[in-house]
Order: C-alpha cells, then structure tokens, then sequence
C-alpha cells in the first residue's frame, strides 16, 4: 500500500476533482480516476474496487445536483435504479472469474457507433421529445440499462456514454439524458462496490480520499452542465468519448 504523503494526497484529490468534474456530464472520470489511483501505487484489483467506492461519492454528488434542478425523470429511474444495481453485481461477479479482455473490440465498435450517430444526427439530444413511460419505453431501458450496469461492474469504460445515448435514444435531450443516466451510474457504482467489498478488493481510506477531490469536482461540474444546457454537454460529450474511443484502441495494441 502506499504512503499518505503530502504529494500523494494532492495527487488524489486534484485527480478526483479533475475525474469527476468530466464524469459528472458525460461520463468517461475512469480515464483519469482509475490510471491515477494505479500510478500512485495500488495494485489493479485493488484500484478497480477503490475507484468505484470514488465513483459512488462522484455519482451521489451530481445525482443529487441533478435532482435539485429537476432534470432527472424519478418516476423512470425509480424503476430502472434496483435493474442497474443488479447488473452491476451480476457483472462485478463474473470479472472475478474472466478477463476483461474479449470486451474491448466490441467496446470500440459501440464507442464509435454512439460518436457517429451523436455526429451525423446534428439535433439529437438538443430538445427533449419525451413524452412519458409506455411499456416499449420498459421494454427498451430495462434489459439495456441492465447489460449497461452489469459492463459497468465488469469492464467500465464508456459507461457514462452508453446511458447518455440511451436516454438520448428515447427522447431526453442531453443535459436531462446526463441526469439519469448518472443516477443509474450510482446505481452500477454502489452495486460493484459491495460486490468488490465482500472480496476486500477496496482500499476505503484512498478511495475516500479521492472521493472528496470528487465530490467537489462533481459538484462543479454539474452545476456547470446544468447552466449552460446542451450547447456545452454535446460537444464535451463527443470529445470524451473520441478519447476513450483512442483509449481502447490503444489498449488493443
């Protein structure tokens, strides 16, 4: 384990802000939470399970921002909170026993799609259409937010822009899409943690640490989204996931 000197501890919480600040729009904190906590000296298993404890202070943080600016649907994420929690069990479950490793093709293929779908339809997510829960809505979310939830637990990267695009998908318009889809991705977060809890896989005072770096940042950052609507959130929205598109195709190599 690594010492808590002054520099490690500037490091995590600048890192955290810096993660969740990102995260708390459109997702894609892990590209800087998850290395920085590895770089500081945390073994892999142990870094996966600590970020999530991270990533459940970020997720609460801008839940609740969202919440406060009634730019969550409760009566949708209501039903959809308990399906990604059990996902993400599901999935943090069998990482236990699998690599990773099969996923990564297929994560870039989706990456690229949502980027060149969120390109080529200019005024997707720029105005909410969404008129209410139907049964092909349910039909829809329900088995997607679980496979999206139980990747979160298993693998991660791109979470955040997979839930955006599928509340985009069913009429949201982004900043709306970025308010549940983080209350799913507290959701996932919680549901991993517990399940890398119980294998001891969190190393609580560094996650804790972190996670106050990012609850400032997500605080932040979803106020910042909040105001300045979907003119701000799209276009962050497609640079971060053109980086985590560059990411995965690094990682393959």
């Amino acid at each position: 384990m690594p010492h808590f000197s002054a520099p490690v501890v500037i490091f995590l919480l600048a890192s955290g802000f810096a993660s969740s600040f990102i995260d708390s729009t459109v997702g894609g904190g892990g590209l800087i939470s998850l290395p920085a906590l590895l770089f500081v000296g945390l073994p892999p298993a142990l870094s996966l399970g600590t970020n999530k404890l991270a990533g459940s202070i970020s997720a609460l943080t801008s839940s609740v921002s969202f919440l406060r600016s009634k730019k969550v649907t409760l009566s949708l994420v209501g039903i959809l909170f308990p399906i990604a929690i059990a996902g993400a069990v599901f999935g943090a479950d069998i990482a236990k026993h699998l690599s990773s490793g099969f996923l990564k093709p297929l994560v870039v293929i989706l990456l690229v799609a949502v980027t060149l779908y969120t390109l080529l339809r200019k005024n997707v997510g720029s105005k909410s259409t969404f008129q209410g829960i139907t049964l092909k809505t349910l039909l829809t979310l329900a088995p997607v937010s679980f496979a999206i939830a139980f990747y979160d637990g298993f693998f991660g990267p791109g979470t955040g822009s997979f839930l955006i695009i599928l509340f985009v998908l069913v009429g949201f318009d982004f900043v709306e899409a970025a308010g549940n889809a983080k209350v799913l991705n507290f959701a996932s977060n919680i549901g991993a943690l517990a399940t890398f809890a119980l294998t001891r896989s969190v190393a609580y005072k560094m996650g804790l640490l972190m996670g106050i770096g990012m609850l400032i940042g997500a605080a932040v950052g979803s106020q910042v989204a909040i105001r300045k609507g979907v003119r701000y959130v799209r276009p962050v929205f497609l640079a971060v996931t053109i980086i985590l598109i560059g990411k995965q195709v690094l990682s393959l190599f």
